[in-house]
């Protein structure tokens, strides 16, 4: 099945393009070949072994997560804004004060010509802290969020967590451990004297994330090209690359902590400072009998509170493992996005793809659910850093592009694992 896709395909009114439908169509109709040869390699299981029909489920389920692949491609194109265009908005303040434009005049002529008088005056007046040439200089707001919005768009855990931004190195958060006493009491009654709160603090301190993207000097001087944009395209993919691997399995070691690096244990002696997990009771694979349950299992081992903003977070070979089952009416619980840009769904749930997040293999960790916006903390420091560098590379122009995050998990309850063990 083929399709002849291109960039510049015209846009309905709805604001999704005319490829993206396509591929939404092609992605509901290549699931119902799936569904048909998955029954009919299901109904054979009881006659005889069938190579060939497995083959073919196997061939559509791949086909399937490449077809899903390229509507992931076509959704990230579509999310990526004009820095240009958003200037010519009005209504956005920050892109049309003169401090702002003077910022932008500033550091064009720093990328383009390396001069750095206007941006070394600019950030001595403001009075920031080693903001020099050797500690690079601060990149203007708007490429600031855009960076930030293309990281969003295409770091699938920073696309569900919650998102904090901090001025300081380190962002401490309080958290009780024991509260005090409550109870009821009649209106006239005494109240006796309650115990008083105990408190101590998560820190999540932010580690510098760097990118070196190289221009050519005839790229530089080409008035046409848009600078802001360029860097943007050029660190968005190597930032969001890092920054996923480390928000899902980071150590902590001048990176963020990832929440797989957490300590973990059964669910049923849950305690705080660890996820709870839930075991296959097979090693490396789902059980043979009913593997459906398993995923119940897993979404009752979250609380309730914590349910209804839940997703599911699983690579694609996971994903096309548990594409297979079906609940007790014979319905798949995998289902395709509903309309184009969405996202897949298991069990009503969002299914978030991170190919970080291990394949299933024995003890592995290999599916998440829960409630990332409430259990899993990303901190951005204030400030992306570009240190032009023309000698290291002659005849490029190298540009050390560096911004500083953390992350961890902030409530240790709003967060399930399947482990695939014995127990």
């Amino acid at each position: 099945m083929d399709f002849d896709i291109t960039d510049t395909a015209p846009e309905h009114k709805s604001g999704i393009s005319s490829a993206a439908r396509g591929e939404q169509d092609a992605v509901m109709q290549m699931f119902e070949e799936f569904k048909a040869a998955n029954d009919e390699r299901l109904a054979s299981l009881g006659r005889r072994a069938d190579v060939l029909l497995d083959e073919k489920v196997d061939r559509i389920n791949g086909a399937l997560d490449a077809q899903m692949k390229r509507i992931d491609d076509l959704a990230l194109k579509s999310a990526r804004p004009l820095l240009e265009g958003s200037r010519r908005d009005a209504s956005r303040s920050r892109f049309t004060d003169a401090s702002a434009r003077e910022h932008k005049s500033a550091f064009d002529a720093y990328v383009r010509q390396g001069e750095s008088a206007g941006l070394r005056a600019m950030e001595t007046k403001a009075l920031s802290m080693g903001s020099n040439a050797d500690g690079g200089y601060l990149v203007p707001s708007e490429l600031e969020h855009e960076i930030g919005s293309r990281l969003k768009a295409i770091s699938p855990i920073r696309s569900i967590a919650s998102v904090r931004e901090i001025s300081g190195g380190v962002y401490k958060k309080p958290f009780m451990t024991a509260g005090p006493a409550t109870g009821w009491v009649g209106e006239t009654d005494a109240r006796s004297q309650t115990t008083s709160p105990t408190l101590d603090a998560l820190s999540f301190p932010a580690m510098e994330l760097y990118a070196m993207p190289a221009a050519t000097a005839a790229l530089l001087d080409d008035s046409a090209v848009n600078i802001d944009e360029w860097i943007a395209s050029e660190v968005e993919l190597t930032f969001a690359v890092q920054e996923g691997a480390a928000f899902v399995a980071g150590d902590g070691s001048n990176k963020p902590k990832g929440f797989l690096n957490t300590p973990t244990i059964a669910n049923a002696s849950w305690e705080w400072g660890k996820l709870g997990h839930v075991a296959t009771g097979v090693s490396a694979a789902f059980p043979e009998d009913d593997p459906s349950d398993l995923l119940v299992d897993l979404i009752y081992a979250l609380k309730a509170g914590y349910r209804q903003n839940a997703s599911f977070v699983m690579n694609r070979k996971t994903q096309a493992a548990i594409r297979k089952f079906k609940d007790t009416g014979g319905a798949y619980l995998w289902q395709p996005p509903a309309q184009a840009g969405g996202r897949a769904s298991l069990m009503t749930f969002p299914l978030v793809e991170a190919e970080d997040m291990p394949d299933i293999a024995a003890n592995s960790l290999s599916i998440a659910f829960g409630d990332f916006r409430r259990g899993y903390l990303i901190v951005d420091r204030l400030g992306v850093r570009v240190l032009r560098d023309p000698y290291s590379a002659k005849p490029y122009v190298l540009f050390y592009t560096t911004k500083r995050v953390g992350g961890g998990v902030q409530d240790f309850d709003a967060i399930k694992l399947v482990k695939f063990a014995a127990s």
